[in-house]
């Protein structure tokens, strides 16, 4: 498997400029006060990560998981094993981008195809099953399951808004932006 990178991709974007006459080019003030946005640094490549991020698998090692003794890395990709490999550090507000592909022959159906998540507030296990919030990791193209359990999902709370899952073998994108409940 070999890893996606923006090198190998070509991308058209359209853009609008418009410039505001100078009587209304004023300043907008919302009356609140935000605090100064972290300056970052972004990665040379599209697919590098930020300045501030927190890089949990670089393609080499599982170093910043426990429980992954039954996944294995193979040509730089992360290959799911049995059980939850679970991050060493806890995370709270984050933005998190993860790249997928699932097997291919696709085998199985619905639920039982190339079935995992992310889990969001990760409490540990009661039982068989990780409890937390689950962002769907499923081969659901062509692939028909319950609504709220196809890829992109809040696995049994929310469907997601289109199913745009690629075929078997190709690298599926999340870019996740989690805020924590505040209880």
């Amino acid at each position: 498997m070999n890893l996606p990178h923006a090198a190998n991709r070509l991308v058209t974007l359209s853009v609008c400029l418009c410039s505001a006459p100078a009587a209304i080019a004023q300043e907008y003030l919302s009356g609140l006060k935000w605090p100064e946005p972290k300056v970052v640094t972004p990665g040379d490549r599209n697919s590098d990560p930020p300045s501030d991020a927190t890089v949990l698998f670089d393609g080499h090692d599982l170093s910043a998981f426990k429980n992954a003794e039954n996944w294995r890395v193979e040509d730089g990709a992360m290959v799911v094993g049995s059980g939850s490999a679970v991050t060493k550090q806890s995370f709270g507000d984050m933005q998190l981008h993860i790249e997928w592909c699932s097997v291919v022959p696709a085998t199985g159906e619905g639920q039982g195809r190339s079935n995992s998540g992310v889990y969001l507030m990760y409490q540990g296990m009661s039982g068989d099953s990780p409890q937390g919030y689950e962002v769907q990791v499923l081969d659901s193209y062509n692939n028909p399951t319950y609504f709220d359990g196809q890829a992109a999902s809040l696995y049994k709370q929310q469907p997601p808004m289109v199913n745009a899952t690629r075929p078997p073998g190709e690298w599926n994108t999340y870019d996740i932006f989690w805020t924590a409940p505040r209880f």
